[in-house]
């Protein structure tokens, strides 16, 4: 049950990665990592964590678009939880082509066999039967492990003990129940762009709802305007509310736009809803806004009759595909 898995993700914090073919592991100056939906949120949130860190996101197929200067200099993660995600396994396919650094993150799936067959370094995530999007904490320590962060591995373990999913869940369903009828819309900062991102998600796969995300300042020169009602567009935003994720660790300018777009929303008539990131640690405010999304979407699948787990429009479409 979704909400087992909420209750249990400190659980996933307390696991301790292995790396297989550890000896083969090339670490370079700069990680690309390869993963599409739930399986790229670890280097999402790595990057959120420490933007120091040069760290390439790849959603793509092969490694198309990345410069050979970039890719030789890099190690490639290629990242998929379940281990059969196309992209990802043309990927790994075209780096061993290549000759290049590769390292992959998976529970098993032709990507795990591929990296036995080459004898490739490879981190096995625990198969709790969980969804990719729900595996965050074991996808991030193992990404940590095959870096070779171990202090900020051994950080991420520590924050295990401090999580309780169950004193957010309330404040979820208030938000769920706030936002029942609408379509919403998350906004963070630059940085924090990865928080309104896997609201979104999860708001699409655990509540089979539409949900958009964007980022601030980015929306305040495009996407904004298209929210400036009039008689004729009316009809078209009136469904929509916006939930800003602000954090009083974002640049003061980006906090003073955050404040006055929400308040030209709200001249127009939206719901508003500000969600702060609450915590310490990056990581203690960064899982916690996504348990407290997970009881928002758990909420929401309870308000509109849907399946908070499985994802049966995905799966259909990897079957035509695979035709």
């Amino acid at each position: 049950m979704m909400r087992d898995v909420i209750l249990n993700f400190p659980e996933q914090l307390q696991w301790n990665p292995r790396i297989e073919n550890e000896g083969n592991l090339e670490r370079k100056e700069i990680a690309v990592v390869c993963g599409m939906g739930g399986s790229h949120l670890a280097a999402d949130f790595l990057s959120a964590w420490d933007p120091s860190l040069d760290i390439i996101v790849h959603k793509e197929y092969d490694l198309r678009g990345i410069p050979e200067s970039v890719l030789s200099a890099s190690l490639i993660v290629v990242a998929s939880y379940s281990g059969n995600t196309e992209e990802a396994v043309s990927a790994f396919l075209k780096a061993k082509e290549k000759n290049l650094a590769v390292a992959v993150i998976a529970k098993g799936g032709a990507l795990l066999e591929l990296a036995k067959k080459e004898s490739a370094p490879y981190a096995r995530v625990p198969d709790t039967g969980i969804q990719p999007r729900a595996a965050l904490g074991f996808c991030l320590l193992a990404l940590l492990k095959i870096l070779g962060k171990e202090d900020m591995l051994k950080e991420a373990q520590k924050i295990a003990d401090m999580l309780r999913p169950e004193a957010l869940e309330r404040k979820g369903m208030e938000i769920a129940e706030q936002i029942a009828g609408k379509t919403p819309i998350f906004y963070a900062s630059g940085q924090n762009y990865p928080f309104a991102f896997s609201w979104k998600i999860r708001c699409n796969e655990g509540a089979k709802i539409p949900a958009f995300c964007s980022e601030i300042p980015e929306a305040n020169h495009n996407e904004m305007t298209g929210f400036d009602i009039m008689a004729g567009t009316k009809v078209l935003s009136e469904k929509f509310c916006f939930i800003f994720l602000t954090d009083d660790k974002d640049d003061i300018r980006i906090q003073k736009r955050m404040s006055i777009t929400m308040q030209m929303y709200e001249d127009r008539g939206f719901q508003v809803l500000e969600v702060p990131l609450e915590g310490g640690a990056f990581l203690d405010r960064a899982f916690s806004s996504l348990i407290t999304a997970d009881w928002v979407a758990l909420r929401l699948s309870e308000i509109y009759g849907t399946e908070p787990e499985q994802v049966p429009m995905v799966e259909e479409f990897k079957r035509r595909m695979a035709r």
